[in-house]
């Protein structure tokens, strides 16, 4: 579904992403990882033609270069990690923006868009918001709207930065369970950035870590988060741990404490 062959993004004279080589098989999950300012956004938008890099992005066997803007939009589907709502809209009449890639040019939506778009707001428990203005939503709700019209899209590439950011540990999980359910019964490939490290270990099924740019390490969840490159590459003191369930759990850990008469 996507391969990406030697993509490094510049800014000016710093380079933000370095030769990074990847293929995923369709219906797949990666998680993209590491340190701050480590590239894991800079790597997203260069997938979805929003930056300007050097290798080359094919989805789904096509360059994404030789694509049209109807094209693009029709395979790949993104949410920025800070996106910028118009206030004045309703959450329908934003998620409705989704639906524009299938809309003939200077079409109005048709009754199958406005299906697809209340299946979506059903989905992310958001129907009893839809006429609700953007403005006066909570940062949970926003992101919810966001991944709703994402997915209104329906594109076969899903591209999530950071879907997680200000959610509560239910809605996280629960927004992941919806992006996996979606991955296992439509067959959506997804790649997402992540800081929660348990999270990506226990959602994606690929992780990709990045450093400075490069790829530090890449492959399962228990090949990449070994408690010796979490440490390296964090710089942090972690365990790692494994629920009854196998889950892989990363959790921080102290120094030994310093007992008070041995202070110097």
């Amino acid at each position: 579904m996507l391969e990406l062959r030697a993509v490094s993004v510049r800014y000016g004279p710093r380079a933000v992403v370095r030769s990074v080589s990847l293929d995923l098989p369709a219906g797949s999950w990666l998680a993209v990882i590491g340190p701050n300012g480590a590239g894991k956004s800079s790597l997203l938008k260069a997938v979805a033609g929003l930056v300007a890099h050097d290798g080359e992005v094919l989805v789904g066997g096509r360059p994404l270069g030789g694509l049209t803007s109807r094209e693009r939009a029709r395979a790949v589907a993104y949410a920025p990690q800070t996106p910028e709502l118009p206030d004045r809209l309703t959450v329908t009449d934003y998620v409705l923006l989704g639906r524009t890639p299938h809309l003939p040019p200077l079409a109005r939506e048709r009754r199958s868009d406005l299906v697809v778009v209340e299946q979506v707001l059903s989905r992310l428990d958001l129907s009893t918001l839809a006429d609700r203005p953007l403005r006066t939503l909570s940062g949970g709700e926003r992101q919810r709207a966001v991944l709703a019209r994402v997915l209104a899209q329906q594109a076969g590439l899903l591209l999530l930065d950071e879907p997680t950011t200000g959610l509560d540990i239910g809605h996280a999980q629960a927004l992941l369970e919806l992006v996996d359910r979606l991955r296992t019964e439509e067959g959506a490939t997804v790649v997402s950035t992540l800081h929660d490290l348990t999270l990506s270990a226990q959602y994606a099924d690929r992780l990709l870590l990045l450093d400075g740019g490069r790829v530090a390490a890449a492959g399962s969840p228990a090949e990449v988060l070994t408690r010796e490159t979490v440490e390296r590459h964090y710089e942090a003191r972690v365990e790692v741990l494994h629920t009854a369930a196998g889950n892989v759990v990363i959790t921080p850990t102290r120094h030994p404490a310093t007992p008070a008469g041995d202070l110097r």
